[in-house]
C-alpha cells in the first residue's frame, strides 16, 4: 500500500507546475507575471490533492482534467494577445515532462512518478525531488528554445530605425498582427515600443521618464511644451482587465522598417517591456501594408 502524503503531493505539483508556466511564457517571449504563474501553480496543486480526496474521483475524468488545465493557463496568461500560442507550449512542454517521467519509471528509477490518476509524486526527499524539477525545467529551456523563440529568418523579427529631430534609435521589433493600435487623429496604426528603449531619441529636458510613462496625462503636460507641443499625444486603448487606458505617444519624423522609409509615424511608450526575453523591443502591426507587414 501505497502512503500518499498531501504537502509533498501539493508541493511537487505545484513547483513543476510554476517551472512549466514560467518556461512556456520566457519561450514565447511574453512578460514574466511571476504573482500569476503562482496562484495558477497553487491551483495545478491543489487539483491534484483533490484527486485523492474521498468522493472527488470524478475529478479524473478527461473534461475535469482539461477544465483544470484551462483554468491555470487562463489564470497564469489571461489577456496575453498570444494565450493560443503560449498554451501550445506549455502542453508540449508538460507532455514532455510526461515523458520524460515515464522513462525513468521503465527504467527502474526511484524518482518522479505520475501514478495511477496521473499526478506526479515521488517518495524521495522533497529536496532531491525539487532540484530534480530544477534541472528538467532547465533541460526543457534548452530543448525547446528554439521552439518558442521568434527569429528574423521566420519573418516576424524586423528591423526598426526611429528618427526625431536629428536623432535615431535602432529596435528589433516583432511583426504583431494583434496589434491594432491606431492614432485617433489620423487613424494610422501606431507602433508600440519600450518607453525606456527610446529614450535617446530625446533632449534630455524633454526625455520622457517612468513617472510619464505611468501617468501619461501628467506626462504630455510636462512634455508637450514649447516647440515640442503637438509632437506627444494620449493614445487611448483597450485590453482584457483595462476598460480605458492610456499611453504617452510622440511623433517621429521618419520609420525604417526592414530598410524601407515609411515616413512618419506615431510610436505609442509602453511602460512596461513588450517583451521578456523574446528579444525584440517594439511591437509592428499593418504598417500600411507595406514590406509584406499586414
Amino acid at each position: 500500500m501505497t502512503v500518499i502524503y498531501v504537502d509533498t503531493l501539493f508541493l511537487l505539483n505545484a513547483v513543476v507546475d510554476y517551472l512549466l508556466l514560467l518556461c512556456a511564457a520566457r519561450l514565447a517571449g511574453e512578460p514574466l507575471h511571476r504573482i500569476r504563474f503562482g496562484i495558477g501553480a497553487v491551483l495545478g496543486g491543489l487539483y491534484a490533492v483533490a484527486l485523492f480526496l474521498p468522493g472527488l474521483m470524478f475529478l479524473s475524468h478527461p473534461l475535469c482534467r482539461v477544465a483544470s488545465a484551462a483554468g491555470m493557463l487562463l489564470v497564469a496568461y489571461g489577456g496575453s494577445r498570444r494565450l493560443l500560442r503560449q498554451g501550445i507550449i506549455f502542453l508540449a512542454l508538460a507532455c514532455a515532462f510526461g515523458g520524460g517521467v515515464v522513462a525513468i519509471s521503465l527504467m527502474g528509477g526511484q524518482g518522479l512518478t505520475l501514478g495511477n490518476r496521473g499526478v506526479l509524486y515521488s517518495p524521495m526527499d522533497i529536496k532531491i525531488v525539487f532540484l530534480s524539477a530544477a534541472v528538467c525545467y532547465g533541460v526543457l529551456s534548452l530543448v525547446f528554445r528554439r521552439v518558442g523563440r521568434h527569429t528574423v529568418q521566420s519573418g516576424e523579427l524586423l528591423s526598426l530605425e526611429l528618427a526625431l529631430r536629428g536623432r535615431q534609435v535602432k529596435l528589433m521589433a516583432l511583426v504583431d498582427t494583434g496589434n491594432t493600435l491606431t492614432d485617433p487623429a489620423s487613424g494610422r496604426p501606431v507602433i508600440v515600443a519600450d518607453g525606456d528603449s527610446l529614450k535617446e531619441l530625446f533632449p534630455r529636458e524633454n526625455r520622457p521618464v517612468g513617472e510619464d510613462l505611468s501617468d501619461p496625462a501628467s506626462g504630455l503636460a510636462r512634455l508637450g511644451r514649447g516647440d515640442w507641443k503637438g509632437r506627444f499625444r494620449l493614445l487611448p486603448y483597450r485590453c482584457i482587465g483595462v476598460e480605458c487606458g492610456l499611453l504617452l505617444g510622440v511623433r517621429v519624423d521618419q520609420v525604417r522598417l526592414n530598410g524601407v522609409e515609411l515616413g512618419p509615424y506615431v510610436v505609442a511608450m509602453s511602460p512596461t517591456p513588450v517583451s521578456d526575453g523574446g528579444g525584440y523591443r517594439a511591437l509592428v502591426g499593418a504598417l500600411d501594408g507595406k514590406d509584406g507587414v499586414a
